[in-house]
C-alpha cells in the first residue's frame, strides 16, 4: 500500500506546525467519511500536525449538532460554513478567509464540491491540494454530473487517496496521474470498541430478548444498501422458526417504504428499523451476527467497526470486500443480490457457535493487523 509524502513545512515559517483542514459537503449527521475525518486531528497531533474539520451544510441544518458532538468526543475541532447552494458564492469566500486566518497548508478535500472549491481557493490562498475518493453510495439524476467535476478536479490536485482498489482503477482511467494515486483504506480507532458478547441489557435496548440470535446492519436507507433483500431473508428464516431479529440502524428515503414491508410481512416483533444512532456501538455490542447486503459499496466502515467488535460478518460481494475477507476465516461473502445465498450464509452461523466464534476472532484480528487508525495515518 502506497503511502502520500508532502512535503508541506515552509522554510519562512520553521517554527509553526503544518495546518491540514479537512472539507466536506454534508447534510444531516453526516455518512462514513466523517469517522475517518473527526478522528484524524487526534492523530495528526502526534505528528506535530495542526488539523480542523470544515463542513459546508445547509443553514441551520439540525443534523449539524451532532456533529459537533462527534467532534467533541473525537478532541477535533469542527468548522461550520453556510451553504445555500450551487451558486452561493459566499461558501468560497468564507473558505478562503478561513484558509488565510489559520494559514493552512494542506486543503484535504473528501467529496465533488469540496474538491471544486479547494481549486478556486488556491487561487487566492497558496496551499497544496490533496482529496480522498470515498465513492459514490445513492445514485441520482445529478450524479453523473457529480462524477464528472470529480474527474476534473482530481486531475488537478497533488495527492489522490482511494479507500478501495475499484476506486483507484476508476480514479486511474478518469485521467489522475499514477504518481499522484494511493489506496489507503479506511481503518478503526481499536480502543473505541469493545469484545464482550451481547448482554440481555444489550438486547433489551432495541426491545429484543436474550434469547433472541441478533442480526444487526447499519447504513443510509437507500437502494444500494439491499435492506429490502435482507428483510425478506429474515422473513425466510421466520417462517423456517428460526428465532432471529433483525436491528437496521440509519435513515434515508425508503424508510417508509421498508416499514411498509416489515408491515406487510408482519414482521413487526422481529425487524426494527433502529433510526440513526449517535452512538453505533450501542448496536454492535447488541447483536450476535453483522450482515452486509449491499449491492455497491467502497471499503465499508461499519463492516470493520463490526469485526473490531469481534462480531461475525456476512457480506456481498461487493467492491471493496474481498480485499478485506476472505470467505470462511475472518467472514463470509456471498454473490450480490442473491438472497438464497444471504440466506444460507446467515443461516450457517445460526447453527454453528464454533464458526460465527472463529469468523469473530479472526475478524478482529484483521482490524488489529491491517486496519488500525495509528497505522492508517501514519
Amino acid at each position: 500500500m502506497a503511502t502520500p509524502t508532502l512535503k508541506i513545512n515552509d522554510s519562512a515559517e520553521p517554527s509553526r506546525r503544518p495546518f491540514v483542514l479537512h472539507t466536506r459537503v454534508v447534510t444531516g449527521t453526516g455518512g462514513g467519511p466523517e469517522k475517518t475525518i473527526l478522528n484524524s486531528p487526534r492523530y495528526l497531533d502526534r505528528y506535530d500536525i495542526d488539523c480542523a474539520c470544515l463542513f459546508m451544510r445547509p443553514p441551520g441544518d439540525p443534523g449539524f449538532a451532532t456533529l459537533q458532538r462527534r467532534a467533541s468526543v473525537a478532541d477535533a475541532e469542527i468548522i461550520g460554513v453556510d451553504d445555500r447552494g450551487a451558486l452561493d458564492w459566499s461558501v468560497v469566500k468564507d473558505c478562503i478567509r478561513i484558509c488565510r486566518e489559520r494559514n493552512v497548508k494542506v486543503w484535504h478535500a473528501h467529496d465533488y464540491k469540496s474538491n471544486a472549491i479547494g481549486l478556486l481557493v488556491k487561487r487566492f490562498h497558496r496551499m497544496h491540494l490533496v482529496t480522498t475518493a470515498h465513492g459514490w453510495v445513492r445514485f441520482t439524476w445529478r450524479t453523473p454530473m457529480y462524477y464528472w467535476i470529480d474527474r476534473v478536479s482530481m486531475r488537478a490536485y497533488e495527492q489522490v487517496i482511494c479507500v478501495s482498489e475499484d476506486l483507484q482503477e476508476a480514479c486511474l482511467r478518469s485521467g489522475v496521474r499514477p504518481s499522484r494515486l494511493h489506496q489507503i483504506d479506511n481503518a478503526i480507532v481499536l480502543e473505541d470498541y469493545k469484545t464482550a458478547p451481547p448482554t440481555m441489557r444489550d438486547k433489551a435496548r432495541f426491545g429484543f430478548d436474550s434469547q433472541r440470535f441478533l442480526i444487526g446492519a447499519v447504513g443510509r436507507l437507500s437502494e444500494e444498501k439491499g435492506f429490502d433483500q435482507l428483510i425478506n431473508v429474515v422473513g425466510k428464516l421466520i417462517d423456517e422458526g428460526q428465532p432471529v431479529g433483525l436491528i437496521i440502524a440509519g435513515e434515508g428515503h425508503l424508510r417508509e417504504a421498508l416499514q411498509k414491508q416489515i408491515d406487510d410481512m408482519q414482521l413487526q416483533d422481529h425487524v426494527r428499523l433502529a433510526g440513526f444512532l449517535p452512538d453505533p456501538r450501542e448496536l454492535y455490542r447488541a447483536i450476535d451476527l453483522f450482515v452486509l447486503s449491499s449491492l455497491r459499496e467502497g471499503l465499508p466502515n461499519v463492516v470493520l467497526e463490526a469485526m473490531a467488535s469481534q462480531r461475525p460478518v456476512v457480506a456481498t460481494n461487493c467492491n471493496g470486500i474481498p480485499n478485506l475477507l476472505n470467505d470462511g476465516d475472518n467472514g463470509l461473502i456471498v454473490p450480490t443480490a442473491d438472497p438464497d445465498a444471504l440466506f444460507h450464509a446467515i443461516r450457517r452461523c445460526i447453527f454453528s457457535d464454533d464458526l460465527a466464534g472463529q469468523l469473530a476472532r479472526q475478524g478482529r484480528r484483521t482490524v488489529e493487523d491491517r486496519f488500525s487508525f495509528d497505522r492508517r495515518m501514519q
